[in-house]
C-alpha cells in the first residue's frame, strides 16, 4: 500500500494549536429584532428590523446604510431612539441579500463621561474590509485597543465580533432564486477533466512516517503522495483494530499553520479512517513550510498558475490514495471543512462526483468570485476585481461553477453578515446544485472566525450527520422551507 519509513517524529513533532484567549463580552448598544425571524422574505415584502437599546446604554449616535449584497447603496438614515425604538426597513424588490451596516458618528451628548472617543464626521469602522490574520482577530475580539495616530477615534462594542463599534443586520429576498453572476466558461469541464487526466498517470508513490499519539487505541502517520506540479501532505488517522472504516477527509482554512494532529486521532477514536490534507506542499508539522502567507494571490491571473490549481489537485490525489487502502469501507467518503476548507470541499465534491458520499460545510468561500463587477461583494480569495485576467481566472476556481458537478448530499452553513464569504454568494452556489442539500442559514453571524458560537447552528448539525454516518446510517439532507 505504501513504503513506510522507519523513523518515528516524536520530540521533533511540532504541533501548532490555535489557541487564541477567549474574548470577554463585546458591549452591545443596540438590539435589532428582524420582521421576519427567519430572516427570509419574498418579493414585494418589507424588509425590516426594529431597533432598541440593548443590554448597554446607547453611548453613540449611529447611521446606517442598506445596500444589496453589501455593494449597491439603496437606502442611508439615522437611528433616532428618543422615543424608545426605531426602524430600519425597505421593499424587497428582486432576489438579493440585504446587508445593513449601522455605524457610529458620534458621542451622544448626554453620554456618561468617558463613555466614548468619537467625534462628529470622524472615520467609522469599515463592513467591507478582508478578514485579518490571527492576531489582529484576537487583538480584535478582546477589546484591546489599536494605537490611533492622531488621537484618532475608538469605538467600542458592536455585533460583529471586532468590538469596533459596528453593527450589521442581513436578511435574504427569494435567496432560492439568486442567479449566477457570470457565466460559467465553457471549457470549464475540459479544462479540470484534463488535468485530472494529467494527474492520473503519475504514481502516488505514497510515503507514511508514523508519529506518536496519545490517544489510546488510534494509530496515525504523515503522509506524502506524488501529485500533479506538487506533494499532497496530511496526517492519515485510524483505529489499531483490524477493520474497513469510513473515510473522513478534513479540508484546512485559509492561513499557513500546523495542523492538530490530537484532534485527527480523537477523531479515529470515533471510528473513522481521517485523513487531514495540509493546504499546502509541505509538513503537517510545519507551520510554516516557507509558504508566503500571501498565496492567495499567487499565479491570480493564469489559471495554469494559480496557488489553487495545485491545492484542488492535492485534495484530488487525496482521494485516489484512499482508494488504494485496504482498511477503507470502499462506499463513505465524507468532505469536511470550513472557510477555504469549505470552499476546497465544495470544488473536490465536484472534480469526483463519483467517490464523494456526503458534503459538510460550515461557511465556505470562494464562491462568486466575480461578483464586485455584478453589484454583489466578493470575499475571499479577494481576486483583484479591476483586473480583466484575474476575474476570467477566478472562474476556474470559484466553487459556484463546480456545484453543479456534485452528486452528494451537501450542508452548508453561512452567516447573513458574513464579509468574508458573502451569503449571495453561498445562495448562488447553493441554487446550482440540482441534488439535495440543506441550508443553514444564520442570520446574525459574520464568518465564523468573528462570531464563532453564533455559527453553532451549523458546527451542532454537522456532529449530528457525522455520529450518524460514521455508525452506518444514511445523511438525508432536510430540506429548505423559506
Amino acid at each position: 500500500m505504501a513504503r513506510i519509513r522507519v523513523s518515528f517524529l516524536s520530540a521533533a513533532l511540532f504541533v501548532c494549536s490555535l489557541a487564541v484567549a477567549q474574548p470577554g463580552p463585546i458591549p452591545q448598544q443596540l438590539t435589532f429584532t428582524p420582521y421576519h425571524a427567519n430572516g427570509i422574505y419574498k418579493i414585494g415584502e418589507t424588509v425590516g428590523w426594529t431597533v432598541t437599546p440593548g443590554p448597554d446604554t446607547p453611548t453613540y449616535a449611529y447611521k446606517w446604510t442598506i445596500r444589496r449584497n453589501n455593494a449597491v447603496v439603496l437606502k442611508e438614515g439615522k437611528l433616532d431612539l428618543s422615543s424608545g425604538k426605531d426602524t430600519i426597513e425597505i421593499a424587497g424588490d428582486q432576489p438579493e441579500m440585504i446587508y445593513v451596516a449601522i455605524e457610529p458618528y458620534a458621542v451622544q451628548a448626554d453620554a456618561p463621561s468617558g463613555a466614548g472617543t468619537g467625534q462628529p464626521g470622524s472615520a467609522t469602522p469599515s463592513a467591507n474590509g478582508p478578514a485579518p490574520d490571527a492576531a489582529s482577530t484576537a487583538a480584535a475580539q478582546s477589546g484591546s485597543k489599536p494605537a490611533n495616530a492622531g488621537g484618532a477615534p475608538h469605538w467600542i462594542g458592536g455585533n460583529t465580533g471586532r468590538n469596533n463599534g459596528l453593527y450589521a443586520v442581513g436578511a435574504a429576498v427569494a435567496p432560492t432564486e439568486i442567479p449566477m453572476s457570470t457565466p460559467r466558461p465553457a471549457d470549464f469541464d475540459a479544462f479540470w477533466d484534463g488535468k485530472l487526466a494529467e494527474q492520473a498517470k503519475i504514481p502516488i508513490d505514497a510515503a507514511l512516517t508514523p508519529v506518536q499519539t496519545d490517544v489510546p487505541g488510534v494509530e496515525i502517520s504523515i503522509f506524502e503522495l506524488d501529485a500533479l506540479g506538487s506533494k499532497a501532505h496530511g496526517y492519515v488517522a485510524r483505529p489499531i483494530a483490524d477493520g474497513k472504516y469510513p473515510a473522513l477527509i478534513m479540508l484546512q482554512y485559509a492561513g499557513v499553520y500546523a495542523l492538530n494532529v490530537h484532534a485527527d486521532a480523537m477523531r479515529a477514536e470515533d471510528g473513522w479512517l481521517v485523513l487531514n490534507v495540509d493546504s499546502h506542499d509541505k509538513l503537517p508539522s510545519d507551520p510554516s513550510g516557507g509558504i508566503p502567507t500571501t498565496y492567495n494571490a499567487i499565479g491570480n491571473t493564469d489559471r495554469e498558475k494559480s496557488y489553487f490549481l495545485d491545492m484542488y489537485l492535492r485534495d484530488s490525489r487525496v482521494l485516489d490514495y484512499l482508494a488504494t487502502r485496504t482498511d477503507w469501507d470502499g462506499k463513505t467518503v465524507v468532505l469536511t471543512g470550513g472557510s477555504m476548507g469549505g470552499q476546497q470541499s465544495m470544488a473536490l465534491a465536484g472534480l469526483r462526483p463519483d467517490k464523494v458520499t456526503d458534503v459538510l460545510v460550515c461557511v465556505p468561500s470562494g464562491a462568486d468570485t466575480n461578483g464586485d463587477l455584478h453589484g454583489r461583494k466578493a470575499g475571499y480569495p479577494y481576486w483583484p476585481s479591476d483586473n480583466p485576467d484575474a476575474m476570467k481566472t477566478a472562474l476556474y476556481f470559484d466553487t459556484v461553477n463546480f456545484a453543479s458537478r456534485i452528486r452528494a448530499p451537501v450542508m452548508v452553513g453561512f452567516g447573513f453578515i458574513d464579509t468574508v464569504s458573502p451569503p449571495a454568494g453561498e445562495w448562488t452556489m447553493l441554487n446550482q446544485i440540482t441534488g439535495a442539500k440543506e441550508p443553514i442559514p444564520v442570520i446574525d453571524s459574520e464568518h465564523d472566525n468573528y462570531t464563532y458560537a453564533k455559527m453553532e447552528p451549523c458546527h451542532k448539525r454537522t456532529a449530528e450527520i457525522l455520529d450518524l454516518l460514521v455508525k452506518g446510517g444514511v445523511y438525508t439532507p432536510v430540506a429548505f422551507q423559506p
